[in-house]
């Protein structure tokens, strides 16, 4: 079982890996955007035409393509103050709770982005300047909430194989 857990978290790991490459090409290409604009606007006085529309969606990109691998890498934020007082067991326990609340978080996040890209994408709703459909963002956002829920099963599954084998 265990060498299915790992195989399963080495998949998960060159998704999340995939994900924050592009995350990664997303946020060069909203530097160089930027870098760009400023230029054009104080040397030519012409600016990039939906200069701020693009970015807006790059900084989607680099957020949502990014949560994946930061979670893999266990890069966010945790606040262990008082966990870390518990007995083991019950420390194993709150673990457990809160990969199953994340994956719970995620799950619904895929479900409600995904119903949004939809009424989106029926609608035809564009952004102002340079008409770029919204839905593609919201779908990439459901996809990527998919990725993170993968992950957090992976890192749950991992804890709960991890704590029988002790």
């Amino acid at each position: 079982m265990s060498s299915k857990i790992s195989k399963f978290e080495k998949a998960i790991y060159a998704l999340s890996n995939c994900l924050n490459w592009i995350a990664g090409a997303a946020l060069a290409t909203m530097l160089g955007l930027i870098v760009i604009d400023i230029v054009a606007s104080g040397v030519f006085s012409w600016p990039i035409p939906g200069g701020i529309e693009i970015v807006g969606f790059l900084g989607v990109v680099v957020i949502a393509f990014s949560i994946a691998h930061t979670q893999f890498l266990h890069g966010h934020i945790e606040v262990e103050f008082l966990s870390t007082h518990f007995p083991k067991k019950i420390r194993k326990i709150n673990d457990g709770v809160i990969y199953f609340l994340g994956m719970v978080l995620f799950a619904m996040l895929t479900w409600k982005s995904y119903e949004f890209g939809r009424v989106l994408q029926t609608s035809g709703e564009v952004s102002m300047t340079q008409e770029i459909p919204f839905y593609p963002f919201v779908y990439s956002i459901a996809f990527c909430s998919i990725a993170v829920f993968l992950v957090l099963l992976a890192q749950g599954l991992k804890a709960i194989i991890n704590d029988a084998k002790k």
